[in-house]
């Protein structure tokens, strides 16, 4: 049995049954306004929807690493002429890669293994 992703008007209509009942029972048990149940109903909607969308993006495994022979030696030291940090870069995509931020700003080259 596969589990396919369910069509997304199906998953809709699954919500909308599902807030309705969830309605129904509220407002039959409790005492409470009517609008101030669909309001609440509406924002517990929208915090489980935000919650799982986050708990999705947990659950996504990492793209996989580049094959070995993609990424090229290099011998590059970057410094930050904001606060001094200085960064060493050992294998890049390219042999002039682009130089990295830091402070908000690129890092100035200033040595190279030429």
């Amino acid at each position: 049995m596969s589990a396919e992703p369910r069509p997304r008007r199906s998953r809709f209509l699954w919500w909308l049954l599902a807030s309705a009942v969830f309605i129904a029972v509220a407002l039959l048990v409790t005492d409470a306004p009517t609008f101030t149940v669909i309001a609440a109903v509406l924002v517990g909607i929208v915090i489980l929807r935000i919650g799982w969308f986050f708990l999705e993006q947990f659950a996504t495994p990492p793209p996989p690493p580049p094959d070995p022979g993609t990424l090229r030696r290099v011998r590059l030291t970057y410094r930050c002429e904001v606060c001094g940090a200085e960064v060493r870069m050992t294998s890049a995509a390219t042999e002039d890669p682009e130089p990295p931020r830091h402070c908000m700003d690129e890092m100035e080259l200033i040595a190279s293994e030429d």
